[in-house]
């Protein structure tokens, strides 16, 4: 399957989750696990159809590994940002990440709230609504506005900071420069399917990603947790890591 074959898939699977969405009348928890709303339910299993229909493996947040022995495997967060969307908060998206053996290939991530679409293909740049983006090109943390994730136990010396809820939309605006950086505050806190999609439109952007820890960032197992760090330049996003390690070491 081609890279725009896979975009048209990834897309497919975010209008499945819309059209799931749109006949879904209580977004409320489902009771299954905890922080599992009937929205993320309606909308994995949507998007796991289309997924499988098109011959690829699934990694979801949601359910699990399915079709595991397909060379792509579609990294999937059907609803990025399910607190928000119960409460109709604008800022929760769909998330596909197609991985082959060398890493992220191509990837779609939709706000559902308003029908921005970011896609990026490995060697083929980021595109918002078909038009390229580029990060911002601030480097230091002091002049820096900063998407969190969590919060850390000290201030970390940015300019100003948002705690928007989505972290594939959140690494997305430091793709296309409506934020200068994105810090992971939490200690492991995000499976693969939160960051894989906004991570490679970051580096087809131009922007700079990497784990706080200095782990690697593809993953293709449900259990294993990262914690990603991203600036629209790589001088910003390596002073945000320092100034992470920094609060968390000196916090008590």
């Amino acid at each position: 399957m081609g890279r725009d074959e896979l975009l048209e898939v990834a897309n497919a699977v975010c209008d499945a989750v819309a059209e799931a969405l749109a006949d879904l009348h209580d977004w409320g928890l489902a009771g299954t696990r905890p922080g599992q709303y009937r929205s993320d339910l309606a909308a994995d299993s949507a998007a796991v159809a289309v997924l499988e229909g098109a011959g690829l493996g699934v990694l979801s947040e949601e359910s699990g590994l399915h079709s595991p022995d397909r060379e792509l495997l579609a990294v999937l967060d059907p609803l990025d940002g399910s607190t928000n969307a119960s409460r109709r908060l604008p800022w929760y998206a769909t998330s596909c990440c197609v991985l082959d053996a060398e890493g992220p290939l191509a990837a779609v991530v939709r706000n559902q709230a308003t029908g921005t679409n970011y896609e990026a293909v490995r060697g083929g740049g980021a595109r918002r609504d078909g038009e390229a983006i580029r990060p911002s090109e601030v480097t230091e943390v002091g002049r820096a506005v900063v998407g969190l994730s969590g919060y850390p136990p000290r201030h970390l010396g940015w300019r100003q900071y948002r705690a928007l809820g989505a972290v594939a939309l959140d690494l997305c605006a430091v793709a296309d420069g409506s934020l200068d950086g994105y810090v992971d505050c939490g200690t492991r806190a995000h499976g693969a399917w939160d960051y894989l999609g906004g991570l490679l439109v970051c580096q087809e952007a131009g922007a700079s990603v990497a784990d706080a820890n200095g782990e690697g960032l593809v993953v293709r197992t449900h259990g294993e947790r990262r914690s990603p760090v991203a600036g629209g330049t790589t001088q910003l996003q390596e002073a945000l890591v320092e100034a992470r390690r920094f609060a968390l070491a000196t916090s008590g």
